[in-house]
C-alpha cells in the first residue's frame, strides 16, 4: 500500500480544506505527505490557509478510512488521479476549483490532444438524435475524444455514437465507480471501458448519485475538454449549468440552433442569443472554428518574418506555436518552462504586436 496514496485520500477528508486550499497546499509542498508533515507556522503563512486550516491539518489523525478506501479501489482496478500526478488532466488546472483527487477506470488518455463534451437534454427530439449521431460520425476521421455525463438522452447517445465510430469516449460520473447511474447504462459503461474509453469521477466508492453531486460532476465535464457542444436543451438543467461553467473557464461553447417554438431548444437558442455560445450546424463548422482541419496536401507553412525584436520569453512562445501550430494556454505554460507571470506577459505582448491570435477555448496560434 502506497503511503502517499493514503495521504492523498486523507487530504480530501480534512475539515475546512476545499479544492482551492488543497491546490495551494499541493503547489507549495508537491506531495500530500509533505502537507501533513509541514510545520504549523509554514502552513499558517500560506495565503488562504491561515491558523484554523493549518491546525485542522496538524490535528488530523483519522487515516484508517483512507487506508480502507485505498484497499477497496485497488481491489476493483480503480486508478487514483491526484493533482500532482502526471496523468492528471491538465485542462482541469485552468479551473479555479480543480478536483483534488479523482477515481478512474479505463485506458482513454485524460490528456488527449482533442477532447470535446457533447451534452444535452434527457428527453431529446428525433432532430437532436439525428444531428448528434451525424456530428459525431463526421468527427470520426479526426481522433477526437468524446466526453459526456452518462445520463439518459443526449449523453448516452453521444457515448454510443463515439463507440459506433471508434472514437474514445469518457463518462464523467456523479457517484462512485462501484455502481452505474442510471443502471440501464451498465452495459454501455462496460463497453466503453473495453473499447479504450473510460469512466471518471471525483466521488469515492460507495457514494450514491445524490442530486447535489450532479453540478459538481458538470464542472468536471466543463473543465476537462477543449469545447462543450450543446445539442439540445431547455433553459434549465445540467446542460445549461455545464455551458455556463465552461464559458467561465474559457472553454469554447457551441450550440445547435432549434426552432423558436421548440421548448427542447430554448436553452440552445438562449445561449446563442446571449453570445454565450457559437452556432454550430455541422461538424465542419465546429472543426473550422476550432482550427482543427488539416492543411491541404502540398501546402507549406509560410516562412515566419517578424517586424519586432522578441525577448527570450516571447521567442519561446513563438517557437512553440511554430512547432505545434495551436496550443491551449495551459500547455503553453507547461511546455515553455516559464513561470505563469512571464508566460502571460509574453503572450499579451505577442497579441498586442499581432504576432499571435486567440482561438476559441483559450488556444493560440501564429497570425
Amino acid at each position: 500500500m502506497s503511503e502517499e496514496r493514503v495521504y492523498q485520500l486523507a487530504l480530501t477528508q480534512v475539515p475546512h480544506i476545499g479544492y482551492v486550499h488543497a491546490k495551494i497546499l499541493v503547489d507549495t509542498f508537491k506531495s500530500a505527505e509533505a502537507v501533513f508533515r509541514a510545520p504549523l507556522r509554514q502552513l499558517e503563512a500560506l495565503p488562504g490557509i491561515g491558523e484554523a486550516r493549518a491546525r485542522s491539518i496538524m490535528h488530523f489523525r483519522d487515516f484508517a478510512p483512507s487506508e480502507k478506501m485505498l484497499r477497496q479501489v485497488e481491489s476493483q482496478g480503480i486508478q487514483l488521479v491526484f493533482l500532482s500526478d502526471e496523468t492528471y488532466p491538465l485542462r482541469l488546472l485552468r479551473c479555479i476549483d480543480p478536483p483534488t483527487l479523482m477515481f478512474y477506470k479505463g485506458l482513454a488518455d485524460l490528456n488527449a490532444d482533442r477532447m470535446i463534451a457533447v451534452i444535452g437534454t434527457r428527453m431529446h427530439t428525433e432532430y437532436a438524435r439525428l444531428q448528434t449521431e451525424k456530428f459525431i460520425r463526421d468527427l470520426s476521421d479526426h481522433r477526437i475524444t468524446i466526453i459526456s455525463g452518462m445520463a439518459y438522452g443526449i449523453d448516452g447517445l453521444a457515448h454510443r455514437s463515439a463507440l459506433k465510430y471508434s472514437l474514445p469516449t469518457i463518462g464523467v460520473l456523479a457517484h462512485g465507480l462501484d455502481s452505474i447511474y442510471p443502471p440501464e447504462h451498465s452495459g454501455l459503461a462496460r463497453e466503453m471501458i473495453r473499447a479504450n474509453g473510460g469512466l471518471l469521477t471525483e466521488f469515492p466508492v460507495g457514494a450514491k448519485a445524490d442530486r447535489h453531486h450532479f453540478p459538481v460532476r458538470n464542472r468536471v465535464v466543463a473543465g476537462l475538454c477543449d469545447a462543450v457542444v450543446v445539442m439540445e436543451t431547455g433553459t434549465r438543467g445540467g446542460s445549461m449549468i455545464t455551458a455556463e461553467l465552461a464559458d467561465g473557464y474559457g472553454t469554447s461553447v457551441f450550440a445547435l440552433p432549434g426552432r423558436v417554438t421548440d421548448r427542447q431548444s430554448e436553452g440552445c437558442n438562449q445561449l446563442l442569443r446571449r453570445k454565450k455560445a457559437s452556432i454550430i450546424t455541422c461538424a465542419q463548422d465546429f472543426l473550422d472554428e476550432m482550427n482543427w482541419l488539416p492543411r491541404k496536401a502540398g501546402s507549406v507553412a509560410p516562412q515566419l518574418t517578424l517586424p519586432y525584436e522578441l525577448n527570450a520569453a516571447e521567442a519561446v512562445i513563438v517557437h512553440l506555436l511554430g512547432t505545434y501550430e495551436t496550443l491551449p494556454i495551459d500547455q503553453l505554460y507547461i511546455l515553455s518552462g516559464l513561470n505563469s507571470g512571464a508566460a502571460a506577459s509574453a503572450i499579451l505582448e505577442l497579441e498586442l504586436k499581432n504576432i499571435i491570435t486567440t482561438l476559441p477555448g483559450k488556444r493560440y496560434r501564429l497570425v
